[in-house]
């Protein structure tokens, strides 16, 4: 944590300051800051969210790891993450499953349009690019930052967002389109 700002750390994982592209609501850059301030701030930056679904219609769903700078402890249905400055969403989408469940090589496809979205809420502001992988495993959690996952059928994922704390970007951004793939 930075002395000026609790709860916030200013280094990555590797011990250096991470930095992040703040856009504006056309997606354009206006300036790069530390992953810090970002957060502290509520500035809008890019991300990506990654539904990893089997040939069984289920999702991956995970837990995250408690040393998350936000909503640590809670289920995520999508892989995925804030993008480095100045990488492209589909660079970033790869990076983040072969970070984060150990698949080094997969076909992305667009979740629909291809278009980033907007999610804003009083701890997050971002633009996401939303993609589907279709895999089955096996998965390897390299970055510490899972710490659990199961499969999840598609029609369960609205229970389990009423049972259980959901991230609010993932849920806002893909569980109606989920769900309406399903029916």
């Amino acid at each position: 944590m930075t002395a000026e700002h609790p709860g916030f750390e200013d280094n990555g994982r590797d011990g250096r300051i991470e930095f992040v592209d703040i856009v504006d609501e056309n997606d354009n850059v206006v300036s790069t800051v530390t992953r810090a301030k970002m957060r502290r701030d509520v500035l809008r930056h890019r991300a990506v969210f990654i539904v990893v679904i089997d040939d069984s219609n289920r999702v991956l769903v995970h837990r995250r790891s408690p040393g998350k700078d936000i909503w640590p402890g809670w289920l995520d249905f999508a892989v995925g993450g804030v993008l480095r400055p100045g990488e492209s969403y589909e660079a970033g989408a790869l990076r983040e499953v072969a970070e984060e469940i150990g698949i080094d090589h997969v076909e992305l496809a667009n979740f629909d349009d291809g278009e980033a979205r907007p999610y804003d809420d009083d701890e997050v502001s971002l633009l996401g690019r939303c993609f589907l992988v279709n895999h089955s495993g096996p998965f390897t959690f390299r970055d510490g930052e899972v710490s659990e996952a199961w499969w999840v059928p598609i029609d369960e994922l609205e229970q389990l967002t009423r049972t259980e704390r959901c991230l609010p970007d993932s849920t806002a951004l893909l569980l109606d389109r989920l769900l309406s793939r399903h029916d």
